[in-house]
């Protein structure tokens, strides 16, 4: 595969699969800043890949998808308040309170999801699994890595049908 069709089929998952960079990286075997490096050239051309996304959901993928995205955007807001928690210099009571309010925000966030849309927070072990075997298989059989990709690329796709229909 060359260097554009992996670029093609990283705007493709991002778009239309709705995968992380840092999935994308390690399905095509390339760091995650490349990815947004591509992303933002595309958006420099006139392709800006988050508006597709969006549009995309806008486009009738249903509520499952809406709250997919909400969610994610949500686990991503989580993981930067989690980092400033650890690297910021609040007492310790601030963050206590921070933890304790971002538990509660996340514990309401999964009811959330769960009641709308239960079969997202299923797509997303899945999706999870399939990205740490595939990690496991490049750290410890890398000979197999092709193989592997190479079978879990429409297996997602698979997977995404059964947990978003």
């Amino acid at each position: 595969m060359t260097r554009e069709d992996i670029k093609r089929k990283a705007r493709s998952d991002y778009i239309y699969r709705r995968m992380t960079q840092a999935t994308i990286a390690a399905a095509y075997g390339i760091s995650e800043a490349t990815v947004g490096r591509w992303k933002k050239a595309a958006r420099d051309a006139g392709d800006n890949w988050d508006a597709a996304r969006t549009a995309h959901v806008i486009a009738g993928e249903g509520v499952e998808t809406v709250v997919s995205h909400v969610v994610e955007d949500f686990m991503l807001q989580a993981q930067s308040i989690l980092e400033e928690i650890k690297s910021g210099t609040h007492s310790t009571t601030e963050k206590v309170g921070m933890l304790v309010s971002l538990s509660d925000a996340m514990t309401k966030m999964a009811a959330s999801a769960k009641r709308f849309a239960p079969k997202v927070s299923e797509l997303g072990v899945a999706q999870d699994v399939m990205g740490k075997l595939l990690e496991f298989v490049r750290e410890n059989f890398p000979q197999h890595a092709d193989a592997v990709l190479e079978i879990i690329e429409p297996f997602g796709d698979r997977l995404a049908e059964l947990y978003t229909s």
